[in-house]
């Protein structure tokens, strides 16, 4: 094992799953760098196509520093339990296969983070932007240096995706994803939630990263991933309800809390509730949910 005294600040890393066809973006983003402090972290998540080709290309290109790890397919937040098991560097940054980083993402964050961060933060989380430089929803608030995620949304109102630069530590001190047989999918976001309860992020109001949103896309294709997986979702359900700072976001999330326990044929729902008063408030509409996402575009699975 390489002496931590000898790592770069940051790992780059990248779940992907047959795509071949765009992950030359992040790789020639990285190429741009105007810092050098990270490492390329690359978790192949059961590819078909020409990725590991591609990739062994790269590496013997050596002007990347990457790691190529080959797994049997488990989804995206499987590919992210191998990220946090292997990554060492101080921070790690998830740039997804379809995008990639602003070139000076890098500089920006070992800069942000060697002047203010502490381990009393979980890390930064600077701002998307779509390949036309516009930004992904709206800006953070100026008047703040620090907040939570949840409270960011929540509280301060704001917008859009936005590029999260975690304390590595910090990661591998919550649980894993779950992994449910035949699904493959568990949304991220349980993890920042729980991370969110301890520790806040610096805010950095630049753009780190340059998303697009593909029609293969997981974000494009959440209805499908909610049929597919309704009990990774419904499990992440139980996280945000317990969690949610106001009486709306908890009723939001236990109506579809409901909807998931339906359609993985939960009917203990109730009782398994972090919070059964609300969760029987939201029944009737999660019913209602639920049987409009099991009969809508059945053709399509």
């Amino acid at each position: 094992m390489m002496n931590k005294s000898n790592l770069p600040l940051i790992t780059v890393f990248t779940p992907t799953y047959n795509r071949a066809y765009t992950l030359h973006l992040c790789y020639e983003s990285l190429k741009r760098q105007t810092c050098k402090d990270f490492t390329w972290l690359i978790i192949d998540d059961g590819s078909t196509d020409q990725t590991q080709k591609l990739v062994d290309s790269w590496i013997d290109e050596d002007t990347v520093p990457i790691r190529y790890v080959y797994q049997e397919n488990q989804g995206m937040h499987g590919a992210h339990n191998t990220a946090y098991e292997l990554i060492e560097t101080e921070l790690n940054m998830c740039i997804d296969s379809d995008d990639y980083l602003a070139d000076d993402a890098i500089e920006k964050v070992s800069g942000f983070w060697r002047k203010y961060g502490t381990a009393a933060h979980a890390g930064i989380v600077g701002l998307d932007a779509k390949q036309s430089g516009e930004i992904i929803g709206s800006k953070m608030p100026e008047s703040i240096k620090e907040a939570s995620l949840t409270d960011l949304y929540e509280k301060h109102k704001v917008k859009g995706d936005k590029k999260l630069v975690y304390r590595t530590e910090i990661t591998k001190q919550f649980p894993p994803y779950p992994l449910f047989p035949e699904e493959k999918y568990c949304p991220l976001s349980y993890k920042y939630i729980l991370i969110d309860q301890e520790y806040p992020l610096l805010i950095l109001n630049e753009v780190l990263c340059h998303v697009e949103y593909l029609n293969d896309g997981s974000s494009l294709n959440m209805m499908k991933q909610y049929k597919r997986n309704p009990r990774g979702f419904a499990f992440f359900r139980k996280t945000a309800i317990k969690y949610a700072p106001t009486f709306k976001g908890r009723f939001r999330e236990s109506v579809h809390y409901v909807s998931s326990s339906l359609l993985s044929k939960n009917h203990m729902f109730l009782v398994e509730s972090p919070k059964k008063i609300t969760t029987t408030l939201a029944t009737p509409i999660g019913f209602i949910l639920f049987v409009y996402i099991r009969y809508t575009n059945r053709s399509s699975l």
